[in-house]
């Protein structure tokens, strides 16, 4: 059996991660002893669909929304715990070796804007620290919006840590369901901003899975094929959200298929292959856009999540923007793995007592400790 002081002294972290595209489940098993966190091995698992419809649902108002909300709760941590043992099987690891979890959960609502604003992230964390037998830390968002933030986005926090450099202006750009950015300029002392900017794959998923059934468009090859429709471009961008000046989140509360429909109006008029290729434009523009209105000097795009792997948006951003576009791989981090790792970060500054929100990106009123701690159980 391990000793105490062997459990108090490691560096390795997991991240848990499943965003807004509710595709699946990322864990990282981050090493923070180098200098720069250094990833250790990743494993991804799919939602089962089943779970992935429930997931949908959830996303909005409807029936029995507290029986369904508890079921889910449980059968999320159990996929988390179940991802996170594939992991350590894997990399060899055992579960006395990691210092801690640290699980975004699945967000089923964000609604900053509300009257009593609240954001609701599942995934049990005590049955996952029950089941792994390695210390959780979860529930990151809602202390920051008790302190007057969005509680959202949390990952440039982690950017600005280590994809920072002092020879250029960067910005951080994650394509997952929704578009965020971080603007990190050369300047040490000047201010960090990041917001969401939008949708990035949020819409084209929904679209292409109504369509056709496909759960993304692979490739960005269903978009290639379709010419954008300038007035349905011109009537989703006219959308509020866009407009409102920083901090901002958002989700598929917002970007999902109601909203396109309300947009569309007469649907049978345009090819479904034509929506998919104005969808894809609407997050290319709005992205380059607002790169272009807050960070017109930048001079590095930096892209990860899914978004990455489609040619079409990041050919339509590439064209757009003056700065060079690439993606975290040739930063030395994998960019389907960064926002894992970032949870895995959150959760190590949580241990270390540290605050894991910037005020500037979120709107809070100030630095907090994020996250609620969840003790493994004793081998003692």
């Amino acid at each position: 059996m391990p000793d105490r002081e062997a459990r108090i002294s490691g560096e390795l972290y997991i991240g848990l991660m499943s965003g807004t595209s509710m595709d699946g489940i990322d864990a990282a098993l981050v090493d923070f002893e180098p200098s720069r966190p250094k990833l250790l091995g990743h494993c991804y698992q799919p939602w089962p669909q089943p779970i992935r419809e429930r997931l949908k649902k959830l996303s909005q108002p409807g029936d029995n929304e507290i029986e369904q909300l508890g079921n889910a709760d449980i059968a999320v941590a159990n996929h988390f715990s179940e991802v996170v043992g594939e992991l350590l099987r894997q990399t060899s690891i055992k579960p006395w070796q990691v210092r801690a979890i640290g699980s975004h959960g699945q967000t089923v609502r964000h609604r900053p804007d509300a009257e009593h604003p609240f954001t609701l992230q599942i995934g049990d964390p005590n049955q996952l620290a029950e089941k792994t037998g390695i210390t959780v830390v979860a529930d990151f968002r809602r202390r920051d919006m008790a302190a007057g933030g969005e509680g959202a986005p949390l990952a440039p926090a982690f950017h600005a840590a280590f994809l920072r450099s002092p020879a250029e202006y960067r910005v951080i750009l994650n394509l997952g369901g929704i578009a965020n950015i971080t603007l990190l300029p050369a300047d040490p002392k000047a201010r960090i901003i990041g917001f969401d900017t939008g949708p990035a794959n949020t819409l084209m998923d929904a679209w292409i899975h109504y369509s056709q059934r496909h759960r993304f468009d692979a490739q960005g090859a269903w978009a290639a094929q379709g010419q954008v429709i300038p007035e349905l471009l011109d009537r989703l961008l006219d959308d509020n959200y866009f407009k409102r000046p920083p901090p901002k989140s958002t989700g598929p509360e917002l970007f999902n298929l109601e909203w396109l429909n309300q947009h569309l109006m007469n649907q049978s008029k345009y090819r479904p292959e034509d929506i998919q290729a104005s969808l894809c434009a609407l997050s290319s523009h709005t992205i380059i856009q607002t790169i272009n209105q807050y960070a017109p000097d930048c001079e590095r795009v930096i892209c990860c999540g899914g978004g990455t792997r489609n040619p079409t948006l990041m050919q339509q951003l590439q064209q757009g923007l003056d700065a060079t576009v690439e993606t975290t791989a040739e930063q030395g981090i994998d960019p389907d793995q960064i926002e894992a790792m970032a949870f895995a970060w959150l959760a190590r500054q949580t241990l270390q007592h540290l605050p894991g929100n910037l005020p500037d990106v979120t709107g809070a009123r100030h630095p907090v400790i994020l996250g609620g701690i969840y003790q493994a159980r004793t081998n003692d």
